[in-house]
């Protein structure tokens, strides 16, 4: 079992200097970032901050008292000014004149936008009623780990007693909203010496008159938790004991390789998910127990936790002591059903009449003993913070069971916050899905320019993208131009030798690992080289060989077989040539390789049609600009087969081409976007040339 070290306490962070300077607005988003740097205050996403302070009504001219509150969907760690709700408090007062009692209090948060101060169009949050009617002007609300070990565990309140006294209440159970809004400022009114209060099932809200007060109350109230929690839970084995021993991390990741595109597979026939594995000490140390059954059935406790992880989630069988996966992978269809059937009964057994239609029924979170966590959403960034939630609740679950009896939501409230007709309103306004969100593309020769913009225009329309390629500076080069892009999430990179067997699974097998799985592959990697033919080396030749077909054949052999794992079809891309179709002077080589990867794509193409895997080639000519290729020997050559400078080359193609235009890497992408997204879903075994126009390579 893994030993857990005392965590080290939360640092109070608060620099008096950096605060002196700054308004009373900058000191709310300091304090915020201070309280979302560390996931032991609050998950991502997760809590809100708020002031009050008093600024000149834009009409009257006159000081009116003003809430600042974190607005909907926004994160304390990185929110900026304009991440805040701006709400006349006097309004917000006088909504209570209008509010008709609980049945009723969801219509509240219509009338939130008509106590808009100066026109903010930033949206208000359910929580704005939990901050307005605190009588404090500076309000923390956070949801740590340890605070909603306590929150979560049985006999909460008489917990929160032992440990805090009176300083920090405790409130039961009620769904954030209106009328927990009332229940805090009425605890607030009756214990005027409070500092703060724990909500059930839930987490903290602390306070103060002075933002750092405010801070330091948080920190202070959170390591006061951590440090009663050492104590009592010291020597006490988590989760009722180890039950079985972590497989070796290599073992680990190769059955992650195997089980998540069959995973993906299976619930992405409506719409495709990306995957994320982790198997950190936290996450083994749950799965590896004796409690994770009827611990994992219990579901999690805080909403913000249960609205990313679902319900429960899907606890895979397997005895690693055996390390039968063929057996785990023959079972997992049946397993994945009946989490679907337990999903749908659970909809009827608590939907209401005007509950939202029931939403896909797959698990977001699968636990594997003695291998990890596998968590699927619609892109990479969702299914990582999904799996950071259920550590979270994990870390929650390990302090509740072990100085109470842990106690996640009952199935109704559960199905409550989970079909919210204010969280359903919510999710409508969602940004409809990019063409290619929950996609997953592996590019060889990723970091060169045509593998480069192939990696821009697919992930512009949301898909995640693995450049491989063999220049690890390069690499490193346009990882960090996509990550700061696109960002971090979307982007992995693999030093993949195309030529060498090993390279290209392990290659795979990384990709497979990092995104679930993968579905369109375009292959990219290449070279060129000029020689007449009795000056063509073996050596030449068989390097052109070996990179420009034998790669290509590698690398589609490794897709085909995740694509018939996941059984959702595939794309597969080949960047060939122009000399792949039309003979050129001095590149025999080169030439007879290009057309042998044309000819291994048509045969591709009939292999793969009845499973939906389609097989396509784009042909550039002359593409310059930011090759890797032309930026070599291959320039030279090529001048000199047309007896003119390196530098009268561009000018050359150009004017060779029938459209006297020049042809860039982002041409190609263009195409290739095209033959890998639905546009092109009735094409298969076809060849489009971005050549700007070059009789010779007309295909009829």
């Amino acid at each position: 079992m893994t030993q857990h070290s005392a965590p080290a306490r939360l640092e109070n962070l608060w620099d008096d200097a950096r605060a002196g300077s700054m308004t009373e607005p900058e000191l709310l988003v300091y304090r915020s970032n201070l309280l979302g740097s560390d996931k032991r205050v609050t998950n991502y996403g997760g809590g809100n901050t708020s002031s009050k302070l008093l600024q000149k009504d834009p009409l009257t001219g006159h000081e009116v008292e003003v809430l600042w509150v974190k607005g909907s969907g926004g994160d304390v760690g990185t929110i900026k000014l304009d991440g805040f709700s701006t709400l006349y408090m006097d309004k917000l007062r006088a909504l209570k004149g209008l509010y008709r009692g609980v049945e009723f209090e969801d219509e509240m948060v219509g009338y939130l936008p008509h106590a808009t101060f100066n026109l903010n169009p930033r949206a208000a949050s359910i929580d704005t009623p939990l901050h307005a009617y605190v009588p404090k002007p500076f309000v923390d609300h956070m949801h740590p780990d340890a605070i909603i070990a306590i929150a979560a565990s049985k006999d909460s309140k008489a917990l929160t007693h032992e440990i805090f006294g009176d300083d920090i209440g405790w409130l039961p159970w009620k769904r954030p909203g209106y009328e927990l809004g009332l229940w805090l400022e009425t605890f607030c009114r009756e214990n005027p010496n409070a500092k703060g209060a724990i909500l059930e099932s839930h987490g903290l809200f602390t306070w103060g008159d002075r933002p750092k007060e405010c801070y330091e109350t948080t920190i202070a109230t959170i390591n006061t938790a951590m440090d009663w929690l050492e104590k009592k839970t010291n020597g006490v084995p988590a989760f009722g004991g180890e039950k079985v021993k972590s497989l070796p991390r290599d073992e680990r990741h190769a059955i992650a390789a195997r089980l998540m595109p069959r995973i993906r597979g299976m619930i992405s026939a409506d719409s495709h998910k990306v995957g994320h594995f982790d198997d950190g000490d936290t996450v083994l140390e749950f799965v590896n127990s004796q409690n994770l059954a009827p611990l994992a059935a219990l579901g999690t406790s805080c909403p913000d936790h249960f609205l990313r992880t679902k319900i429960r989630p899907l606890v895979i069988d397997f005895d690693p002591a055996t390390g039968d996966v063929d057996a785990v992978i023959n079972s997992l269809a049946q397993q994945v059903e009946e989490y679907r059937a337990d999903y749908a009964a659970y909809y009827e057994r608590c939907r209401h009449d005007d509950s939202p239609p029931m939403r896909d029924p797959n698990a977001v979170v699968y636990l594997m003993p003695g291998v990890g966590m596998f968590t699927f959403a619609k892109d990479k960034a969702t299914a990582r913070i999904s799996g950071e939630f259920y550590v979270n609740a994990i870390n929650v679950m390990r302090g509740a069971s072990s100085v109470s009896t842990y106690r996640g939501l009952s199935e109704q409230e559960a199905f409550d916050i989970e079909y919210w007709l204010l969280e359903e309103a919510k999710l409508q306004r969602m940004p409809k899905p990019k063409s290619l969100a929950g996609q997953v593309a592996l590019v060889t020769g990723g970091a060169g320019g045509i593998g480069k913009a192939t990696a821009v225009r697919l992930m512009r329309e949301g898909a995640c993208v693995v450049i491989a390629d063999i220049d690890t500076a390069g690499l490193a080069t346009a990882r960090d131009e996509l990550a700061a892009a696109f960002g971090t999430d979307f982007v992995q990179t693999a030093e993949v030798n195309v030529t060498s067997e090993a390279a290209v699974i392990a290659g795979f097998a990384h990709a497979t690992v990092a995104f679930g799985g993968i579905d369109i592959l375009v292959s990219n990697a290449g070279l060129a080289s000029s020689a007449p033919i009795e000056e063509t080396s073996l050596d030449l030749w068989n390097k052109n060989m070996d990179i420009l077909s034998t790669g290509y054949f590698l690398v589609s052999r490794e897709a085909f077989k995740l694509f018939r794992a996941q059984k959702i079809g595939g794309n597969v891309v080949f960047v060939a040539s122009k000399n792949g179709l039309a003979a050129s002077p001095n590149a025999a080589a080169y030439c007879t390789a290009k057309a042998a990867e044309i000819h291994l794509a048509r045969c591709l193409a009939l292999e793969g049609a009845g499973e939906q895997i389609r097989v396509n080639v784009v042909n550039p000519d002359a593409v310059l600009r930011g090759s890797k290729i032309w930026a070599g020997e291959w320039k030279k050559q090529r001048a000199a087969a047309y007896k003119m400078e390196a530098d009268e080359l561009e000018e050359h193609y150009r004017q060779r081409s029938m459209l006297k235009r020049s042809v860039f890497p982002e041409d190609i992408a263009e195409a290739i976007y095209f033959l890998a997204s639905d546009m092109s879903a009735k094409s298969t075994g076809n060849i489009v040339n971005v050549d700007a126009g070059n009789a010779q390579s007309f295909t009829r």
